[in-house]
């Protein structure tokens, strides 16, 4: 079902938003014991409008059937109602054989003959489909497997990525931004990529931002949680909340001076070999920086002051 949704998005017949009716399905579920051939009794759930639904639904019926016929019931073949509130299914009509849907041919419905030179020209005039643009991530970007394909399962992602990459020039840390902090936040807030509120200039912005020092990648979550919330200029977000990256040396020393005098056992620690007292010391300037010190100088200042 994802693939036909990543298909029709591509080709752009419809935006699929399942929530506004765009795209909708029919669940048909029956269950048989292990070994049997023959399939048991179906149920029909219509009109389910998102794969969360349809992924609690099937497991809810399939489990109600095999309840039925463990206490020596009997499966009706029924359409049902799914309630997304309780979870459960509920009896709409019985459907027992196919002339209980009233079926008759409609005579003004004519036959629709396409010539081969029609379909050809459709062939050949398709956008590049979900398949394509994941095997041109491998080659162009680089990206895994796992990457190029939760990137192309949507349309939006796929552009999203592709756009902010040209603005930024790093489709690497795009890459990254999408895969780990924007789809934990989509998985959270269950909302799809197409009702993602920024554009793609939002996000390139944003991965600017941190490739030249203005802000940390810890101050980059933050941004986006914002963008999430309420999306405008990453620049306006970070003047306004005053996380503006701290890049001044004696500003930067000062910090660092001040970590190492209240954590004397950490830099006992450090020269005894333990390497992991630095990554401690430089959480500390952080955490005393509300994120904004940039980590790249606290940690060459640490190793200064530590192999003195």
């Amino acid at each position: 079902m994802k693939k036909l949704k990543s298909i029709l998005e591509y080709i752009e017949v419809s935006d699929c938003k399942m929530q506004e009716g765009s795209l909708r399905a029919d669940v048909n579920v029956s269950v048989r014991k292990k070994g049997e051939t023959k399939f048991g009794t179906r149920t029909e759930m219509k009109n389910m409008n998102s794969f969360r639904s349809i992924t609690r639904a099937i497991e809810y019926e399939a489990d109600r059937q095999i309840d039925i016929l463990e206490e020596g019931g009997k499966v009706e073949q029924e359409t049902l109602r799914w309630d997304d509130v309780s979870g459960k299914t509920f009896s709409m009509r019985d459907k027992e054989d196919a002339q209980d849907y009233r079926y008759f041919p409609d005579p003004d419905l004519v036959a629709i003959k396409l010539s081969e030179e029609y379909i050809e020209n459709i062939k050949n005039n398709l956008p590049e489909l979900p398949e394509s643009r994941k095997q041109r991530y491998l080659e162009e970007y680089k990206l895994s497997e796992k990457d190029a394909n939760i990137i192309t399962s949507s349309k939006y992602l796929s552009d999203l990525f592709e756009e902010a990459s040209k603005i930024c020039n790093n489709p690497k840390a795009v890459n990254n931004w999408i895969i780990s902090d924007i789809s934990r936040i989509l998985n959270e807030t269950e909302i799809e990529p197409i009702e993602i509120p920024f554009d793609s200039k939002q996000l390139g912005k944003l991965v600017t931002l941190i490739d030249n020092g203005t802000i940390s990648s810890s101050i980059g979550k933050k941004v986006l949680v914002e963008l999430f919330e309420n999306p405008r200029d990453p620049e306006e977000i970070i003047k306004e909340k005053g996380w503006i990256q701290i890049s001044d040396e004696g500003a930067i020393k000062e910090v660092v001076l001040k970590i190492l005098e209240a954590n004397p056992q950490s830099i006992i620690d450090y020269k005894g070999g333990k390497d992991k007292a630095l990554g401690f010391l430089v959480g500390q300037a952080m955490k005393e920086t509300k994120g904004k010190a940039n980590p790249q100088m606290l940690n060459k200042m640490f190793l200064e002051e530590l192999n003195k």
